[in-house]
């Protein structure tokens, strides 16, 4: 190759480098143009908030009704399952007249002043409806309290619950129908403590508009479920030996 030549050859490679740096400066130096266009780059999500209510169950929201706080909103999961109704459409929740209370006395006795062992009241109630598939569900929240008497003490006990669905009328129908033990601890030295009660599968399928109306929740305490102690077979005496004939 000639010297001509090879002196040409540079200079065209030295055009060439500088026509690529200048096509570099114009497009601002960005990783687009020469090099194609980068595909744009979502906006990070922004953070959740600690103060961000967060989705809850219905467990979650009775909770926090029950403790005065406020309410976190439904899981969008729930809502997604099910059509929420609104509270006018949802049957009435009641609490049964003379089932408010129950009271149980030492050893069997009738509860009195000196013999009450603790008293269980029934104090908020709350419910959900949804529908889904042409039938209707009920979640419930029963709030209650036990408080000591003079005779009572610390430990475990249980207090009987029952829900029931009623068609009101003329001649009232039961539709749905549920009994519960529900257990309550009471610490040493604590004369009362509250208990919560959730059912979420109150079902049944949704009828017109005019019955639904007559649809009631009743809620209450059942003493009935109250296991009897058992009674020990009474002994019987011994045979008489005849006597022996002389």
């Amino acid at each position: 190759m000639s010297k001509e030549r090879a002196g040409k050859s540079r200079a065209a490679v030295r055009i060439a480098s500088a026509a690529l740096a200048v096509a570099f400066l114009a497009s601002g130096c960005s990783s687009s143009g020469l090099l194609g266009a980068s595909q744009p780059q979502p906006p990070p999500e922004p953070a959740a908030s600690a103060n961000t209510p967060k989705p809850s169950s219905f467990r979650e929201r009775m909770a926090a009704l029950f403790s005065g706080r406020a309410a976190p909103p439904p899981n969008p999961a729930e809502a997604a399952a099910a059509q929420p109704v609104a509270s006018d459409d949802c049957p009435t929740i009641d609490i049964r007249s003379g089932a408010s209370t129950y009271a149980v006395g030492a050893s069997g006795a009738d509860p009195t002043a000196t013999t009450l062992r603790f008293q269980a009241t029934v104090a908020r109630t709350a419910r959900e409806c949804t529908v889904l598939a042409g039938n209707m569900t009920v979640k419930v929240g029963v709030q209650g309290r036990v408080i000591l008497g003079p005779a009572g003490g610390p430990g475990p006990i249980e207090v009987p619950i029952r829900l029931a669905l009623v068609q009101e009328g003329v001649e009232p129908k039961t539709i749905w129908t549920k009994a519960y033990r529900v257990p309550v601890t009471i610490p040493p030295g604590q004369s009362n403590v509250p208990f919560v009660h959730i059912e979420e599968d109150i079902s049944f399928p949704l009828p017109k508009p005019a019955e639904l109306a007559a649809y009631v929740i009743y809620v209450g305490f059942d003493p009935t479920l109250v296991k009897e102690p058992e009674k020990r077979p009474e002994k019987k005496p011994p045979p008489k030996k005849p006597r022996a004939s002389g």
